[in-house]
């Protein structure tokens, strides 16, 4: 009885030892590209202060969501692909550096700072996903408000979305994907806010 005891323990052992290793956890940051153009002056005279942004549930969480063009409606999200950061602290502070770059406003602050600004933009993501589909690609959408804070009055408002093919099917590829599209979006929100 023993030794059919022990020949079922090893035959487990020797089972378990067998079983594909698991996959590797991948990760992912966003760095946007500098702006080719940089203000003479700044835009906005004073401080600026951009907080966290927000957004739905799973845009908020650090595992990458995709959808696939065939079912649109549909957002799934990868368990071994990640995010270093939740998206919502990554596009803040990757529209911090971006608008310091641009030289928008005479400081850009971010709350944790604690002072009080002349200005503040708040922002929400819409999507942040890799679209499964032919071709590759990632979307982005965001909107983005100015506001001034002495008065608490609105300046601009203005909602930003974008699909951006990728060079390849991969995880990667759609995050170099979505740097492009949060670049274009980032300089068409300075070339608004320029305006007013």
């Amino acid at each position: 009885m023993t030794k059919v005891l022990l020949a079922m323990l090893l035959g487990v052992a020797v089972a378990g030892c067998s079983q594909p290793p698991l996959p590797k956890d991948h990760f992912y940051r966003l760095q946007v590209a500098p702006p080719s153009a940089l203000a003479a002056a700044p835009l906005l005279q004073g401080t600026l202060e951009i907080g966290t942004f927000i957004a739905d549930g799973l845009t908020a969480g650090r595992p990458i969501v995709y959808s696939d063009s065939q079912r649109p409606h549909e957002v799934l999200e990868y368990h071994y692909h990640f995010w270093t950061e939740p998206p919502t602290i990554m596009l803040r502070d990757q529209l911090v550096d971006y608008l310091r770059a641009a030289g928008v406003a005479t400081n850009v602050v971010t709350p944790e700072m604690r002072i009080e600004p002349d200005y503040a933009i708040t922002a929400k993501i819409k999507r942040l996903e890799k679209i499964v589909g032919t071709p590759p690609r990632a979307a982005v959408e965001l909107e983005l408000g100015l506001r001034r804070t002495a008065e608490d009055r609105l300046m601009f408002i203005g909602t930003y979305g974008l699909e951006v093919e990728a060079a390849s099917a991969t995880v990667g590829a759609a995050v170099i994907a979505a740097n492009e599209a949060l670049g274009r979006i980032f300089g068409k929100f300075v070339a608004d806010i320029s305006g007013i």
